[in-house]
């Protein structure tokens, strides 16, 4: 069974885009994890600050509603902005600059595409880290009150250390989910121009394995992904473990 397996592999790496396709795909998940990662932490972070729970809640439900949206309508929202006619180019030229391709430029496909990730996902991904900031005792804050300590000083010397354990797991799961990029919204907003940056490898599949029905191409690759990100996650949670004594397994 592994000869054929192997044989889609070598047909794999042996096309011009397989190089292109894999460094696009880890770069960008790098990027993403880099920017993105602390974002929902820090949001968590300031929301457990705000006591009265009636702006919460509505804090909360905004932050939540960008994750339900489906990629068509963010990728048609990131055209209404951002595209020669959108506008933030109606803006630029309002003060008297010129118009930037934003959608069509490859310098600027990442930030598009990482941008609107995080406004999709930060609300989201703060659900755990508000959970475990919930479950912090009173205590701690009353006796940090009774000391004199800052809002700044609960952050740092209670909340921090206390949900460091949920920050450490949810980052490990996070590094080891590091090679799947979903195609949807990059192969939404793919065009002739930013191919070398927004080709990835969940899109090479996507159009190779599947639109042409080479489904066992498309599966050995996707196979490919999943051993790359074990590994990954083994690395990971072996590092985690050494440093901080806290890991999945």
């Amino acid at each position: 069974w592994a000869d054929p397996i192997f044989k889609y592999f070598k047909m794999f790496f042996s096309t011009s885009i397989a190089m292109t396709a894999i460094k696009n795909t880890i770069v960008i998940s790098l990027e993403s994890l880099i920017i993105g990662f602390p974002i929902p932490v820090i949001f968590a972070l300031l929301l457990n600050q705000v006591q009265r729970s009636g702006p919460r809640r509505i804090i909360q439900t905004i932050s939540y509603a960008p994750y339900f949206m489906s990629n068509v309508v963010v990728v048609s929202l990131i055209s209404v902005l951002f595209s020669a006619n959108g506008l933030v180019n109606h803006a630029v030229m309002g003060a008297g600059g010129k118009a930037i391709m934003f959608t069509s430029l490859p310098e600027y496909f990442r930030k598009l595409f990482i941008g609107s990730n995080i406004w999709q996902t930060m609300g989201f991904n703060a659900i755990i880290f508000i959970a475990a900031l919930t479950a912090i005792s009173p205590e701690y804050y009353e006796a940090a009150t009774m000391d004199g300590a800052s809002r700044f000083q609960k952050i740092l010397y209670i909340d921090l250390p206390l949900i460091m354990p949920t920050i450490i797991l949810m980052l490990i799961l996070q590094v080891g989910n590091i090679m799947n990029v979903g195609y949807e919204k990059a192969y939404l907003m793919q065009n002739g121009s930013n191919t070398i940056v927004s080709e990835l490898i969940s899109t090479y599949v996507y159009k190779v394995g599947l639109q042409t029905a080479q489904y066992s191409f498309a599966t050995a690759v996707g196979l490919f992904n999943s051993v790359v990100n074990f590994i990954i996650l083994v690395t990971a949670n072996f590092v985690a473990k050494k440093v901080s004594d806290i890991s999945i397994f």
